[in-house]
C-alpha cells in the first residue's frame, strides 16, 4: 500500500434519525469520533441530504475542514439499498472500487449511514470490501450500533445470536418466517434480531404476538440513546394481556429467544 492513500473511515452516526426528537451528538459519540468527522472533506453515504444534516451538526462542535457546499458526497446507488451488497435476490455484487477513487490519491473519505454504524444493518459493506481489495487502511470509529444496544438491554442470549434484517411483508410468508426463527431460538437458544421500516412497526408486532408460543421472550427496543428511549421484554404471554404496541414513526430493533 501507497504512503500516499487516503483512509477509509466508518464513522458512526446519531441514532435519532426518523424520531420526533434530537439528542447531542456528544451523548451518544465520543469527541474523537466527531473531531474525525470533522476533517474528512471526502464522504460515500446512504443518504446525501442526512448525510449534510449530520455534517452540520457536527460543524456546531468542531468546525468543518471545509464549507458544507466543498464536501464531496457520493451516495450508494439505490441498487445497493434495495438488494443488498452482496449479490442478494439474484443480483451481482456491487463493485464499490470507483467510489474510492480519491483514496487512492490520498485522501481520506468517511463512510456514513443515516443511523449507527455503516455496513452494520446498513449499506457500506460493499465499499468496506472494496477498500481491503485496493489495500486501504479502514478504521471503524466508535459509536452507537442499535442491534448490540437492544440486544444488550433485552436479555435474551447474548453469546448466541442472529440478525436477520427484515421480514417478509406478505402476512402469510411473514408468519412462516416468526415460526422459523422462533424455532431456531428455541431449539438453539439463539436470539433473533430484526428491524422493520417504522410505518410497519404495529402489524409485525401484532403478527409476533398472535404467533408467537406464550413462553417465548419477545424484546423491542425504540429511540435508543434517548431520553425516550422505550425498551421492553417479555413473554408473550405477558406481552397479550398489555397490549402496547410500538409507535409507526420510531425506528425499532425486535429480538425474540428464550
Amino acid at each position: 500500500m501507497s504512503a500516499k492513500t487516503g483512509t477509509l473511515y466508518l464513522v458512526p452516526a446519531p441514532l435519532d434519525f426518523g424520531c420526533d426528537t434530537q439528542a447531542p451528538l456528544q451523548d451518544g459519540l465520543p469527541s474523537a469520533t466527531l473531531q474525525t468527522a470533522a476533517r474528512l472533506t471526502h464522504w460515500v453515504c446512504e443518504n446525501a441530504k442526512s448525510t449534510r444534516a449530520y455534517l452540520k451538526r457536527i460543524d456546531a462542535i468542531h468546525p468543518l475542514a471545509t464549507s458544507l457546499q466543498q464536501q464531496q458526497i457520493t451516495e450508494l446507488p439505490r441498487e445497493v439499498h434495495k438488494k443488498g451488497d452482496h449479490g442478494d435476490k439474484g443480483s451481482t455484487p456491487f463493485d464499490a472500487r470507483p467510489l474510492l477513487a480519491a483514496a487512492l490519491n490520498g485522501q481520506d473519505i468517511g463512510l456514513v449511514s443515516e443511523a449507527g454504524m455503516p455496513a452494520v444493518a446498513d449499506p457500506g459493506s460493499s465499499v468496506v470490501r472494496a477498500a481491503h481489495d485496493l489495500g486501504l487502511r479502514v478504521v471503524p470509529l466508535v459509536g452507537p450500533v442499535s442491534l448490540l444496544l437492544a440486544l444488550a438491554a433485552s436479555g435474551l442470549n447474548g453469546q448466541n445470536f442472529a440478525f436477520v434484517g427484515y421480514l417478509p411483508q406478505d402476512g402469510q410468508e411473514r408468519t412462516q418466517r416468526i415460526k422459523e426463527l422462533e424455532g431456531i431460538a428455541l431449539r438453539t437458544g439463539q436470539t433473533q434480531l430484526f428491524i422493520e421500516t417504522p410505518y410497519r412497526n404495529p402489524a409485525l408486532w401484532q403478527a409476533l404476538v398472535q404467533t408467537l408460543q406464550p413462553h417465548t421472550r419477545l424484546a423491542l427496543a425504540g429511540g435508543l440513546t434517548l431520553p425516550q428511549a422505550h425498551i421492553q421484554s417479555q413473554l408473550v404471554r405477558q406481552w397479550r394481556q398489555q397490549p402496547t404496541p410500538p409507535d409507526n414513526r420510531t425506528p425499532f430493533v425486535f429480538a425474540l429467544g428464550r
